[in-house]
């Protein structure tokens, strides 16, 4: 499927294209139709991905990586958010998870729980015990463009996917100003 620059094909043909983790949650909770193109890996970060491969902002999700601690507690969540969005993590976000203190995660903590590269990061095959928070203007999307795991390839996926994912609370958490 020709989509923007990029050919996206089946990722059951492409399994080289995604980090172990996506690749094992994909089969795992037999996901359908989740297409996967190679792209230049100097140009994964968002903005400079839509303009080298002509994608609007506007269906490219970046999924990041949260710290949250309460008390002697310190867990992991992740939201998804549209690239044109940026996502209320002190306030919304922080809230829904019951946290006291919440920042994003180190980009070492977040890689090595992950097991995904930095600005690869995907909400398909993170731990199955994190919370996955995703932005309720991404569901009203057909289809979106979401990180693979690696910096090497970008997924295509209908928006429909992430209720299939365990742990997910669709909530409207764009920041307001």
């Amino acid at each position: 499927m020709k989509f923007g620059k990029l050919d996206f094909a089946d990722v059951s043909q492409h399994s080289n294209l995604v980090a172990a983790p996506t690749d094992e949650a994909i089969k795992q909770h037999d996901l359908s139709d989740v297409l996967v193109a190679e792209i230049d890996a100097e140009v994964a970060d968002t903005a400079a991905f839509c303009e080298a491969y002509d994608i609007g902002m506007d269906i490219s999700a970046n999924c990041v990586v949260v710290e949250a601690k309460r008390a002697d507690k310190t867990w992991y969540a992740a939201c998804l958010i549209l690239a044109t969005n940026r996502a209320d993590i002190n306030g919304v976000v922080r809230r829904h998870l019951d946290a006291r203190k919440i920042s994003f995660a180190p980009m070492d903590t977040a890689t090595s729980l992950t097991k995904m590269e930095y600005g690869g990061i995907t909400p398909i095959g993170l731990p199955e015990d994190w919370q996955l928070i995703v932005d309720e203007a991404i569901i009203q999307k057909e289809r979106v463009i979401i990180g693979s795991g690696i910096r090497g390839s970008k997924l295509l996926v209908e928006s429909s996917i992430f209720s299939k994912l365990p742990n997910v609370a669709i909530k409207d958490i764009a920041k307001t100003s």
